[in-house]
């Protein structure tokens, strides 16, 4: 019998499991998914056609479940009509021009120091606007040696790590990585966080890959569901040695840090002014009714992560740190330039940049309480791209747990 032992106070922190799943599973799970189904936050705009900045471009995947479908008729000039063909009045183009320009001139006065990603180029001629109920995360082909790459060079170069400690079951690797959890209890808090979060995101990617996996295309028509052996190889203690119960852990932790984010960044949108703007005003309002409704949700969550603790140390070395951490992250986002699946690179993007957004808000909590209630504040402002990366990787985040409840009840029917 499988048994994930997954159960009881996380590290780090003071949150049991249990605890989690049912927040999420009822209190969550159900609300988010609505919201991203909204236009606000169902298009975001990508640039997939840069190059990789790191080692020689070996092309794209030719795999037909890897190909992004673009919106068909974006009007980049007016991205808050994206993908509808609408005959837009002179007096709404007007609104949607002083809108542009609001959110330009808020973008140009945002500190770049502050970011934890490369923000993508809006306006380059190669971002174009993707719907992402229309490109659904999910198994597409895209394995072996190029996407081990892409994940190697991302744990390597950047978790602080020294290349003579090797992590455990690592196909790239030498060793079997014993010394790996030795060497991670001599890290500092912020160190082991960082290699943590990207261990919860990996975790959390391959839960929506089993989740969402091909498993019959018969009949000319595609059939997606859970594939339980696919899941079992991946978190499976007696498959991978252990170590399946420490990445769904991370799964756990990284849940957490973003749930902390979003309950810190909710007095930004309860600023009457902040609308989600996509020129149907009933919609729009809607849609932020929804947002708060989430928001105030997260903030009702009794056993948050401290993130006080964090870059709490000496001054000068606190600063050094958070920039080094910052500066990690930042390159992080730039190798999933390198992600051969163009689907892949699009939910890898996203879910970057939205882990990178929780983390500019966790570490801006004195801008965001100097926030004015009338106006825009050049202290503190998340883009459109930022907002809608934000809600849609926690989106995924909330359903990987919702989907690991699904695993789990299908493992003890097998039993």
């Amino acid at each position: 019998a499988v048994t994930l032992n997954l159960t009881g106070v996380l590290d780090d922190c003071f949150c049991d499991i249990e605890s989690i799943d049912v927040f999420n599973n009822f209190k969550i799970y159900p609300h988010i998914r609505k919201l991203v189904e909204r236009d606000f936050f169902r298009y975001y705009k990508v640039n997939l056609k840069r190059p990789c900045p790191f080692w020689p471009d070996e092309g794209q995947c030719s795999i037909k479940d890897c190909h992004v479908e673009p919106c068909p008729e974006v009007r980049v000039q007016h991205a808050w009509l994206i993908c509808f063909n609408l005959t837009i009045p002179k007096k709404l183009v007007l609104i949607l021009n002083q809108t542009k320009e609001a959110f330009a001139d808020w973008a140009h006065h945002d500190d770049a120091q502050d970011h934890f990603c490369g923000l993508d180029d809006e306006m380059s001629p190669e971002a174009e606007h993707v719907d992402l109920l229309l490109n659904p995360e999910r198994y597409t082909g895209y394995k072996g040696p190029s996407a081990w790459r892409v994940w190697n060079s991302i744990y390597e170069e950047n978790c602080f790590k020294p290349r003579s400690v090797y992590r455990p079951l690592n196909p790239l690797a030498p060793s079997r990585g014993e010394g790996f959890y030795k060497w991670m209890e001599g890290l500092c808090l912020e160190k082991r966080v960082f290699y943590r979060l990207i261990s919860g995101l990996h975790s959390s990617i391959n839960i929506h890959l089993c989740a969402e996996y091909l498993l019959d295309e018969g009949w000319g028509k595609s059939v997606w569901g859970p594939n339980l052996h696919e899941f079992r190889q991946r978190f499976d203690p007696a498959e991978t040695k252990g170590e399946g119960t420490r990445r769904l852990k991370n799964l756990y932790f990284l849940y957490l840090i973003e749930l902390r984010a979003l309950s810190k960044v909710t007095p930004y949108f309860e600023r009457s002014f902040i609308n989600l703007y996509t020129g149907n005003s009933q919609e729009d309002s809607s849609t932020k009714e929804l947002l708060l409704q989430v928001l105030n949700e997260t903030k009702a969550f009794p056993m948050h992560f401290d993130e006080s603790s964090m870059f709490a140390g000496h001054k000068i070395e606190s600063k050094t740190l958070k920039e080094e951490f910052r500066l990690h992250f930042k390159n992080i986002s730039r190798i999933m330039d390198c992600v051969g699946c163009s689907k892949c690179r699009l939910w890898g993007t996203l879910q970057t940049q939205g882990l990178g957004t929780a983390l500019r808000i966790l570490f801006s909590e004195k801008e965001i309480k100097k926030l004015p209630e009338n106006s825009p504040s050049k202290g503190f402002q998340l883009t459109r791209q930022e907002i809608v990366a934000l809600l849609n990787g926690f989106a995924r985040l909330s359903t990987s747990i919702k989907e690991l409840h699904n695993f789990r009840t299908l493992l003890k029917d097998q039993r």
